[in-house]
């Protein structure tokens, strides 16, 4: 029992997520600055941040019908992200709670956030907010399939719906990860739609319609928000490491954790580089370039590893 709270609570789980969050979301903004040739912010930046939102006044609107679930929807945003981080290996090829279809399980977790934000859009009773919120689960729609093909994929030719299984698998037969790179470039692609990271921070685009989808929070529930964001940017770094660089794997689990902060930093610098370099599209562009190209794009890889699969079957 004291095992499991700990894993829970401080190591992988909500205290290590927490500070490594704060942490990426410092090396994201000072990549980003950088790369625009700018100084960017200061080390504690993040952390000042959320410690000014906490001790903020929280206002709720009074339109808004359900006070309650208005408070409630950045907790489950947040209680979400961490539990998915528990099926992530972290210091190795096993997770601390793996099992048969633990990737399914870690794709559902992942969808709640989403789902969260446009609740919290739509309750808000706000045109602006309610405008992010329709965007939010448009664009959901858009980058969701190819997101789950993509993934799903690499997992199809390694026989299992494990995230450590998959982990397991290639890096037993590292040439065949080579073969998921197309589903590597829709995961990245995909990933940014998810984060409503440029190119497709359309929800919550300030220059058109505000904060969007949290327009109308304030205090330590718009901190919360923006803490399960940034959970969500290190569960789905970890995710793509696990999945598509599970190379090297040392036996020693100190080594093992420090290969696993090299992945996800270097995942983190490829999504930060694909912020820098490119600009925020229309929601009509985004939905044209998922369903045109990242859908084909993840259907071509889920086939490669079809084909694979059934020429390396014995």
């Amino acid at each position: 029992m004291g095992l499991t709270l700990f894993y829970i609570l401080v190591f992988p789980g909500f205290l290590f997520l927490s500070t490594i969050s704060m942490i990426f979301e410092y090396i994201d903004r000072k990549l980003y600055a950088r790369l625009q040739n700018r100084i960017g912010p200061p080390w504690y930046q993040p952390v000042a941040d959320f410690i000014k939102l906490l001790t903020k006044e929280t206002i709720v609107p009074k339109e808004s019908g359900a006070h309650i679930l208005f408070k409630a929807i950045p907790i489950f945003a947040l209680a979400a992200t961490a539990t998915a981080f528990l099926c992530i290996p972290v210091w190795g090829k096993e997770a601390v709670y793996s099992f048969s279809s633990d990737l399914i399980v870690v794709l559902y977790f992942l969808t709640i956030p989403t789902l969260t934000f446009f609740l919290a859009g739509w309750f808000s009773s706000s045109l602006y907010a309610e405008l992010g919120a329709i965007r939010v689960m448009t664009q959901f729609f858009a980058y969701e399939v190819p997101l789950y093909m993509s993934v799903l994929g690499p997992a199809l030719l390694a026989g299992t719906w494990s995230v450590s299984g998959v982990a397991e698998f290639y890096h037993a037969n590292p040439l065949l990860a080579l073969i998921n790179l197309p589903g590597l470039i829709v995961a990245l692609f995909a990933t940014q739609g998810k984060l409503e990271r440029v190119p497709f921070d359309i929800p919550d685009a300030e220059t058109e319609i505000v904060g969007g989808t949290f327009t109308e929070y304030s205090g330590r529930f718009l901190g919360i928000f923006r803490l399960s964001i940034d959970f969500e940017l290190v569960v789905m770094s970890a995710l793509i490491a696990a999945v598509f660089f599970p190379f090297f794997i040392p036996s020693n689990p100190i080594f093992g954790f420090l290969l696993f902060i090299v992945k996800i930093l270097f995942v983190l610098f490829l999504l930060t580089l694909m912020r820098a370099a490119l600009a925020r599209l229309r929601i009509d562009q985004m939905i044209s370039f998922c369903w045109k190209i990242l859908a084909p794009f993840s259907l071509f890889q889920v086939l490669i590893d079809l084909i694979a699969k059934g020429v390396l079957k014995p």
